[in-house]
């Protein structure tokens, strides 16, 4: 076992764009982040997670800060959320993630996708509604996993990979209508329809309507896939790892990796999750293991509902509450590696995830101990750098010294 330590701090879609609303800014530069600065006046340069013509998803994103080439390795997202719940899948099974959403039907050629997350649906209430959709739908060939929140499991032995699927959060506030009855040649709209009956009428969203809350009226199934076969992280790289996600997507990627889930008490993937205990668990990890990667879904949460002020909020609570607390943790060790970065970007303006590429930094112990004043952690800072890794997978190669990275006179390592 080496003796260096390595951790991977994941603010989940901090990138973005400069709005007119923050002067011109971005919200990583309208924020408040000393720590993620010091670490950024070591090193920062962008990294390319999304390699080009793949869907931007954060399956691909963390495929690539993994050191998974995500065109080798990438089967969307569903195989990799079965993992985390413990489901295991036959060579012919077909994951789905299954969303509850709101759909606003207002006749049969106009459905608009209100909300991917049924306004943020409670667990408890959730938990109800896939109670009876388990016992409605499921079959010979259908099998339903509740998940956390909104965000659930599918299963269809010998389903339909191939099916045009389509993220919800990326269509809100468009038209479904020709998506949903289009069912000739593609069974997955047909499947939510049937979930229609069982969700229109159900106590909860009965009691939501009354509340004026959001109803998750609909079932909505996308990111399917089979299982992907990965290479061992320790195999690639030498170190043992755990995974700290309150996303299954992202459980489910270490899990595949080979990395030990942590359980985070109070880990919610939004703006309330529990920070500092995600930076305490990555610590005590540590002692006993190599490699920690923790992510944070809020930054990406507030991208996506499009509110700025929630998203610079929770930049601010990742910096405050995970990186402060682990970069003082991490004096303890004789020698470390740390690295922040955002796994893809979430403007505010298209509230779903771009493309380009997204800013990195990290710092080795002496490094960050020994820090001076930088040009901060942004978007903009990490573009005048002029550090670029254009094939994402190989930023771990880099980070964990497999090989040398050079770009221009400066040497990654």
């Amino acid at each position: 076992m080496t003796c260096r330590k390595y951790i991977v701090l994941i603010g989940d879609g901090m990138g973005d764009y400069a709005l007119p609303e923050l002067g011109g800014k971005t919200p990583l530069q309208a924020a408040d982040t000393p720590n993620m600065d010091r670490i950024a006046s070591v090193r920062i340069g962008l990294v390319r997670t999304i390699p080009e013509k793949m869907e931007p998803g954060s399956d691909v994103a963390n495929l690539s800060l993994l050191g998974y080439d995500p065109r080798v390795y990438h089967t969307r997202r569903g195989p990799f959320e079965a993992a985390s719940m413990g489901v295991k899948l036959k060579a012919d099974d077909v994951a789905f993630r299954m969303n509850l959403v709101t759909l606003e039907r207002r006749s049969d050629r106009e459905i608009i996708m209100i909300s991917h997350s049924s306004g943020d649906i409670p667990g408890q209430e959730a938990g109800l509604l896939v109670k009876d959709l388990k016992k409605a739908i499921e079959g010979r060939y259908i099998s339903v996993y509740q998940g956390v929140g909104y965000r659930h499991l599918l299963v269809w032995a010998d389903g339909p990979a191939a099916a045009l699927t389509i993220p919800p959060h990326d269509v809100l506030g468009q038209n479904m209508a020709p998506y949903l009855n289009h069912t000739a040649d593609n069974p997955v709209p047909a499947l939510i329809r049937r979930s229609w009956t069982i969700l229109g009428q159900h106590s909860v969203n009965l009691s939501r309507r009354r509340d004026h809350l959001k109803e998750a009226n609909s079932i909505w199934l996308w990111g399917q896939g089979k299982a992907p076969r990965l290479t061992l992280f320790r195999e690639k790289y030498g170190v043992n790892g755990a995974i700290i996600s309150a996303v299954d997507l992202i459980k489910g990627i270490g899990i595949y990796a080979g990395f030990s889930p942590i359980h985070v008490e109070g880990a919610t993937g939004y703006l309330n999750t529990n920070y500092l205990g995600k930076a305490q668990a990555a610590l005590r990890a540590l002692e006993e293991l190599d490699f920690v990667f923790l992510h944070v879904e809020a930054p990406d949460e507030a991208g996506h509902s499009g509110n700025w002020k929630e998203k610079i909020e929770a930049i601010e609570n990742f910096d405050r509450k995970v990186v402060g607390p682990v970069l003082l943790g991490l004096r303890q060790f004789a020698d470390y590696r740390v690295m922040v970065v955002s796994d893809h970007l979430t403007p505010i303006v298209k509230r779903t995830h771009t493309d380009e590429p997204t800013p990195f930094a990290w710092a080795s112990k002496g490094e960050v101990e020994n820090a001076a004043e930088g040009p901060g952690f942004s978007e903009a800072s990490a573009q005048k750098a002029g550090l670029f890794i254009d094939k994402g997978h190989e930023l771990m190669d880099v980070f964990i010294s497999k090989t040398q990275h050079h770009i221009g006179s400066e040497n990654l390592l």
